[in-house]
């Protein structure tokens, strides 16, 4: 039988190949995004008595409300962004089923989504799904910043969703205020969609503020924003995260969550709920992966890898251009075989894997952890 993939180009998930080649040589795995630690104990305790609480049927397809209030709590003591819970807020099986429940909503065949790079693997493979076209905006090291100037020429009559990242994954750059500007004049008398990923929005560091199109009067009426407790709480295990949109958009977006998942789990989001309504611990989350991060730069600088700045999420991007002329994927093998420590190459988060000698590291680990990789790599 003859079928033609949709993503020929899928051959290899750069994460589990990094985190899997981790695991084959005993390597310290700071590739994958995810943290080492356990979320708080009354977290998983909260989860543990929402089993025993007839939570074993299926939740309300948008979220369990109770949640949803949570949510909008949380973005308005935040992000002073107001929000109504039943009509604004979707639960969904993490911030990536979010992303793709939105591009699946809004994108017919042969509209154009502007997406930006470096940037995280998923949106692409939404908007081949729908037969949509992926076009690319490229940012260039080591700043990582957009030129509003050269963004402008990749919109057409055909674009249908621009899809944004702050902070940045892998970059760890911010979109500031000015930027939301930039972004609001070459919308404004559009139909296009934002697409804002803030999955690591609550991770901002050095005195800045996170900026979202949702605090924007112009761009809150057509953004889509998506989040993930996934990353806030320490629970990417969980796949619990939410999209906030206007009612009109939200009303597509949850038909095409309906028809993909329908609900997510009953009993962590009961779990989530109940812990938010205890505790305001997103707001310190900042400061403690802001120590993280300070940590992993303080012990890195024994060793000859450059870091780049970092002004949010838990990535920190190294050059290695002075120590080796191997392709980036070649210099991550090598780290994990010789040294010890898993990495991501940049030029996978890239769609024509533009490579510019730069690696990806995760600082959610704790300070051990960062203190042994250290140690590993000043032999380098």
């Amino acid at each position: 039988m003859q079928i033609k993939s949709k993503f020929p180009y899928l051959n290899r998930h750069i994460f589990s190949y990094m985190s899997g080649l981790s695991s084959q040589y005993g390597a310290i795995n700071l590739s994958q995004g995810f943290p080492n630690f356990e979320p708080s104990a009354t977290l998983t305790d909260f989860a543990i008595e929402s089993l025993s609480e007839s939570t074993n049927q299926y939740a309300p397809m948008p979220g369990l409300l109770e949640l949803r209030e949570q949510i909008a709590a949380m973005t308005a003591r935040s992000f002073s962004v107001s929000l109504n819970p039943e009509t604004e807020v979707t639960v969904g099986c993490g911030a990536t089923e979010m992303i793709f429940d939105t591009i699946a909503a809004f994108v017919w065949p042969g509209d154009e989504v502007i997406i930006i790079e470096p940037g995280y693997d998923c949106y692409r493979p939404a908007i081949d799904a729908v037969g949509g076209k992926a076009i690319v905006y490229k940012m260039a090291a080591p700043d990582f910043k957009i030129n509003w100037d050269e963004f402008a020429n990749h919109i057409s009559t055909k674009t249908r969703i621009i899809c944004i990242s702050s902070p940045n994954n892998p970059t760890g750059t911010l979109m500031l205020t000015d930027d939301m500007e930039h972004l609001y004049s070459l919308v404004k008398d559009t139909d296009i969609i934002i697409l804002s990923d803030e999955v690591y929005g609550y991770m901002v560091y050095d005195d800045n503020k996170h900026t979202t199109p949702l605090q924007h009067p112009g761009l809150r009426e057509r953004t889509v924003a998506v989040y993930s407790f996934g990353k806030t709480l320490h629970i990417t295990g969980w796949r619990v995260g939410y999209a906030i949109a206007p009612q009109y958009l939200t009303v597509e977006i949850r038909k095409a969550h309906q028809n993909a998942v329908f609900s997510v789990s009953h009993p962590l989001q009961r779990a989530i709920a109940r812990y938010l309504k205890t505790t305001n611990e997103y707001i310190e989350l900042s400061a403690f992966y802001q120590r993280k991060r300070n940590t992993f730069i303080e012990v890195m600088k024994h060793t000859r890898l450059n870091p780049l700045p970092c002004a949010g999420s838990y990535f920190q991007l190294y050059d290695y251009s002075t120590i080796s002329n191997d392709n980036d994927l070649s210099f991550c093998e090598r780290l994990v075989k010789d040294f010890g420590v898993a990495a991501i190459p940049v030029s996978h988060l890239y769609s024509d894997f533009h490579d510019d000698k730069l690696i990806r590291f995760c600082f959610a680990k704790t300070d051990d952890l960062l203190f042994e990789a250290g140690k590993r790599l000043s032999k380098l």
